[in-house]
């Protein structure tokens, strides 16, 4: 079922001279309708003769820029960076209109902003505007708490307000969606005036512009003293394709199991084993609807039962979807889990071609134009992952597939880290040992760094036939004691301005290399028009912490070496 809602708007000045409310909604553009909606209500603080402006800023500022924000962003992460940000721009015009000279008051406003996505909805409030759930047949519930002090003449003096303090706490709210939903975001000119059952029976009545527009005459009639306004949204429709729904699944459905050629899955029927790495099985197979080829990616079966192996299959499918949403180049494809699926599976599109691990088998070394080609399309597609706080945390030459069509593409995100995986997902020590820098090694947390060393030491290996610093086997610790070789002294055609990139990529000290992927990306198009410069030899007590202490016994041992020979033998 699709993301479907219906969104009434009412507003009235009332018996102000000015309207200070301000209010909006704002769908997912098109080709991410997944993320659904964003909506908010504020009432500008009056006082100071700006409320109009705070309030307007503050609701088409987050209305603009929510859906800007990375979609694996978890909800309350987006909305508290923009308030917090818009609470940051008014705080600051705010005491520079205190200064000296300057004229007018502060610009101050509550916000109330509702976010549905999926079966979830996400409240951040702050002041006295309200929000309010009303479910079939059960009692209109507030969902806000006001930041307020009552005063006996009626008004509210906010203790909380969006541009009052350089910082602003926000209460954040979530709950599930279910179709049929009505969700009232009022000012207090409404809901002042108004007692719930009455908002209750507005509410619900119409359709939501009707019921909206009802809520406000409705106030005005009971002798508001305020502007008057009011938003309703009614849920009509959800998308059940989120990442709590593919935990679900990944809880509620078994992995199928074992299946030969001809099996049938679901409407695919399989045509080839392609992988099995003892956590993971990889099928080919036929889409029996449009006989388009498939990948399935299941568990193994001796990893059924495994409930973290489970959650981490399902938050890969979620973050391909989102990663490879619309055909991104550099990734695969991810196709939505079917609602009568039986068992849990993900599947992908099929791109017949060669892994880069493959490649090296055969030994072929590139040339420098395509080691090239493929480094600024691997760097594009992990500057797209970092852009939405995306981790890759296992980039190796297994993992970069040259497709017959000619286009790279990234695989497997199972390890990949979002900001919302599992606990266990996030502390488990990801990645090919060889190609993990040295940081990890001391105990630092994977980081964008570590994605861009994997890219350097895959880059090195394709070019070179050699790891720049050596084989190292899953039980072994990483040991960097010796820089690596400059590539142009093991190929002699390596251009000077590559020998020196690829030196910069590789760098033991984080310091000395590319800091993101757009800057590796900038560096491999300048070429030998503006080439980077290769980093210093790394001195031998960085490269060996017991290096001083090794010279030392050694220096002491020859000292007394000398001293017995001098005893024994040489005349006194």
């Amino acid at each position: 079922m699709s993301f479907e809602v219906e969104v009434g708007f009412a507003s009235d000045r009332g018996p102000r001279t000015g309207n200070e409310d301000f209010a909006g909604a704002a769908f997912a553009p098109r080709g991410a309708e997944g993320r659904g909606l964003i909506a908010a209500i504020a009432d500008g603080v009056s006082g100071g003769g700006r409320g109009m402006e705070a309030a307007q800023t503050t609701v088409m500022g987050l209305l603009g820029d929510y859906f800007a924000t990375p979609e694996t962003w978890e909800t309350t992460v987006a909305l508290d960076r923009l308030i917090s940000a818009q609470n940051s721009w008014l705080a600051d015009h705010n005491r520079r209109r205190q200064g000296p000279g300057q004229e007018g008051g502060a610009a101050l406003t509550t916000l109330t902003a509702l976010a549905l996505q999926g079966q979830t909805w996400t409240l951040a409030h702050v002041g006295d505007s309200r929000a309010w759930l009303l479910r079939e047949a059960q009692p209109l519930q507030l969902l806000s708490a006001d930041h307020a002090l009552a005063h006996p003449d009626l008004r509210s003096r906010l203790t909380r307000a969006v541009g009052l303090d350089l910082q602003v706490q926000v209460d954040y709210t979530q709950g599930e969606v279910r179709v049929g939903d009505s969700f009232v975001l009022t000012t207090d000119g409404v809901h002042g005036v108004l007692k719930p059952a009455q908002l209750a029976a507005l509410a619900a009545g119409g359709d939501a512009q009707a019921a909206s527009q009802a809520l406000v005459d409705a106030a005005l009639a009971a002798g508001t003293r305020d502007n008057a306004t009011a938003l309703l949204i009614r849920v009509r429709g959800i998308d059940a394709r989120q990442l709590r729904d593919e935990l679900a699944d990944g809880r509620r459905l078994d992995p199928p199991g074992p299946l030969k050629v001809g099996d049938l899955l679901d409407g695919y029927a399989i045509t080839a084993r392609v992988a099995d790495t003892g956590v993971h099985r990889v099928y080919q197979a036929r889409d029996s609807g449009t006989q388009a080829l498939v990948a399935i990616k299941t568990l193994n079966p001796a990893r059924a039962a495994d409930p973290e192996e489970r959650a981490m299959l399902a938050h890969e499918a979620w973050l391909g979807l989102r990663v490879g949403a619309s055909g991104a180049p550099g990734f695969v494809t991810v196709h939505p889990r079917r609602a009568d699926a039986s068992a849990l599976y993900t599947v992908f599109d099929w791109h017949p071609g060669r892994t880069l691990e493959q490649m090296l088998a055969q030994r072929r070394r590139p040339t420098v134009a395509e080691l090239v080609e493929a480094a600024g399309a691997w760097s594009r597609a992990l500057g797209r992952l970092h852009r939405m706080g995306v981790l890759h945390r296992d980039l190796k030459p297994g993992n970069l597939h040259l497709g017959d069509d000619g286009c790279w593409r990234l695989l497997d995100l199972g390890v990949a880290v979002s900001g919302r995986e599992r606990a266990a997902q996030r502390v488990l020590h990801a990645g090919t040992p060889s190609f993990i820098n040295p940081e990890q090694w001391s105990g630092a947390p994977a980081d964008a760094a570590s994605d861009l060393f994997a890219l350097g030491v895959t880059l090195y290996l394709w070019l070179t036939g050699r790891l720049p610093y050596g084989e190292v086997e899953p039980y072994q610790s990483g040991r960097y004691r010796r820089d690596a070789q400059a590539p142009a002294r093991i190929r002699p055609d390596v251009p000077i301005w590559l020998d020196h990139l690829l030196m910069k990529a590789i760098a033991r000290d984080p310091r000395l290399r590319f800091e993101s992927a757009e800057e590796l990306l900038l560096a491999l198009e300048r070429g030998a028009s503006r080439p980077v410069n290769a980093p210093p030899p790394t001195p031998l007590l960085r490269r060996d912490s017991a290096a001083l202490l090794k010279l030392g016994l050694t220096v002491s041992l020859l000292f007394n070496a000398l001293l017995v020979v001098w005893l024994l033998f040489l005349p006194h």
